[in-house]
């Protein structure tokens, strides 16, 4: 979108887009971290490694610090560039010619990539687990019954 005109009515729309998804995100990242405070936790898991044990509880705690800094960063673009009165209102000034004179601009970009290398990682994490370990650690991750890590991990199927 960099590269569109301010005066193209797709740069608007992508910004519109992007703005709206944005703060459905932040929305339903509060939701996830009430439901998670309000919620029982399930035991911690165990790699058998005490360096990816402390990892993953490092990883999840940046996933909510980095989305909840992504939205901030976003909201504070909006607010400097006044953004929310010329998106949704399609009243105030036009669009700046450059978003990066803002820093906020500069981190939300810093973000969004620190973002993506760990949302990686996360599905390394996850794939080690699936096929790796064989601990079927995605089923713990809905709504339900709590199993214990020993309940998750495969049981050899026997033939009659």
């Amino acid at each position: 979108m960099a590269n569109m005109e301010n005066s193209d009515p797709d740069k608007m729309f992508g910004l519109t887009g992007h703005m709206i998804w944005g703060l459905s995100i932040g929305a339903l990242m509060i939701i996830r971290l009430t439901t998670r405070i309000l919620s029982k936790s399930p035991q911690q898991t165990e790699s058998g490694n005490v360096m990816l044990n402390s990892g993953a509880r490092i990883a999840h705690l940046g996933l909510y610090f980095l989305v909840f800094a992504m939205v901030g960063s976003g909201i504070g673009i909006a607010i400097s560039a006044d953004l929310f009165s010329i998106v949704f209102s399609g009243s105030g000034p036009s669009l700046p010619a450059d978003f990066n004179i803002f820093p906020a601009r500069i981190a939300h970009g810093a973000i969004a990539s620190f973002l993506l290398i760990l949302i990686g990682l996360h599905f390394a994490g996850w794939a080690y687990h699936q096929f790796f370990l064989g601990d079927h650690l995605i089923n713990r991750m809905w709504f339900g019954k709590r199993n214990s890590p020993d309940e998750l991990t495969v049981q050899p199927k026997t033939t009659p």
